[in-house]
C-alpha cells in the first residue's frame, strides 16, 4: 500500500498521537521557532499548513507547506523514527513538489543550513535550501 500524502485539518485522537510521536523523533534543530514539539503541532494545524504522510490509517511523517507568491516552503519534515529509510519523507517531498508546481511555483526546503543531513536531502531531491 503506498504512502499517501493529506492536509491535515481535522486530525483524530489517533492522528494527534501520531503527529506527538514523529516529531518526539525529532532533533531539538528541527523544532524552532516553536519552542517544543506541542507548540508545533498546535501552530502547524492551527494556521492550516500542516501535511502528512499516512500509511494503514497511521500518520508516519509530516512537514509544513507553506505556500507563497516566491515560491512554496517545506519545513519541520520529520518522519517517525522506525520509519525512516522507507520512503514517507521522498513521497511528503514529492507530493509538496506536485502541489507547488501545480500553483505555478518552485519549492524550497527550509531548515538549518548547516546540518549535514539537510544538504544532503535537499541535493538528493533537487531542491532549493533556504534558512527557516
Amino acid at each position: 500500500m503506498p504512502v499517501h500524502v493529506e492536509t491535515v485539518s481535522a486530525p483524530s485522537e489517533q492522528d494527534r498521537i501520531d503527529l506527538s510521536r514523529i516529531y518526539q523523533d525529532a532533533p531539538g534543530w528541527l523544532l524552532p521557532p516553536h519552542a517544543s514539539a506541542g507548540g508545533l503541532i498546535e501552530s502547524a494545524l492551527a494556521s492550516g499548513q500542516l501535511i502528512a504522510g499516512r500509511f494503514n490509517d497511521r500518520l508516519l511523517g509530516a512537514a509544513l507547506l507553506q505556500p507563497d507568491e516566491t515560491g512554496w516552503r517545506l519545513s519541520h519534515l520529520c518522519v517517525r523514527g522506525i520509519t525512516r529509510q522507507r520512503g514517507v519523507g521522498r513521497r511528503i517531498i514529492e507530493e509538496a513538489r506536485r502541489r507547488a508546481e501545480a500553483a505555478g511555483q518552485s519549492l524550497h526546503l527550509c531548515a538549518p543550513t548547516e546540518h549535514q543531513e539537510v544538504r544532503a536531502l535537499a541535493a538528493r531531491m533537487q531542491l532549493t535550501l533556504a534558512p527557516l
